[in-house]
């Protein structure tokens, strides 16, 4: 075999190896339910402040605690989640509802009982009590850290302000290595809320839409680059 011959299929080699290992987008415009696994929702797709998504509710007879949709084909350990979505109060709501929406990752998939999970609070974002705008954004960790075991047990460093108005689409981006995860809000450069002990550690599972019962959620082109 002739050096010249070797030598490309050296080069062949390293090529393709890093075609394997490249990061690819997949990407779900949410204009569709086809293919989305419906926990505790209903779900439409309207137009929304001349957008078009998804419309997500709380399934009729569902009454309490977290919904999910489930993101079909993908499972995620670590890399970017991105989207744009709304939540606010639905009308039955009671007054201490805020809208509460965001996503769900690393999403356990026998059950879906087990997750970490960044989410906002769109109606105390512009809240004239500060405190209440320190709850603008939140992480937990499904089902042992709820959020009232995690501010009681480490106030503020799981929470954190940022500005938002319910109803209105938010540009989220999640960034999440290891046992640490990111919320980017708004395109800015700079997180509003760092995880650095995710409560599962290294693993990994499903990626969700994620929302309250008592909110009406949006979402719209969801982006993931799994590392």
């Amino acid at each position: 075999m002739s050096k010249v011959l070797i030598l490309l299929m050296i080069a062949c080699g390293a090529i393709s190896g890093q075609t394997s290992h490249k990061q690819v987008e997949k990407k779900f415009p949410l204009n569709s339910a086809d293919g989305l696994e419906l926990v505790n929702v209903k779900t439409e797709v309207v137009n929304y402040h001349g957008k078009t998504g998804l419309q997500v509710t709380a399934a009729d007879e569902y009454k309490k605690g977290e919904t999910l949709v489930i993101i079909p084909e993908v499972y995620f350990k670590d890399g970017v989640i991105e989207l744009e979505l709304t939540g606010e109060p639905a009308p039955d709501a009671s007054p201490e509802m805020r809208g509460f929406v965001g996503v769900a990752f690393r999403v356990n998939a026998d059950d879906y009982t087990r997750y970490e999970s960044f989410y906002i609070r769109p109606t105390n974002g512009r809240a004239d009590n500060q405190l209440q705008r320190n709850h603008s954004t939140q992480y937990v960790s499904h089902m042992e850290y709820p959020w009232f075991r995690l501010r009681k047990e480490s106030p503020g460093m799981y929470e954190s302000y940022a500005d938002m108005v319910p109803g209105e689409w938010t540009k989220v981006k999640i960034v999440v290595k290891g046992k640490t995860a990111k919320l980017f809000l708004h395109g800015a450069e700079q997180p509003c809320l760092i995880v650095n002990d995710l409560k599962h550690g290294l693993s990994s599972g499903k990626i969700a839409l994620w929302m309250h019962f008592s909110t009406i959620g949006h979402f719209r082109n969801l982006v993931i680059t799994p590392e």
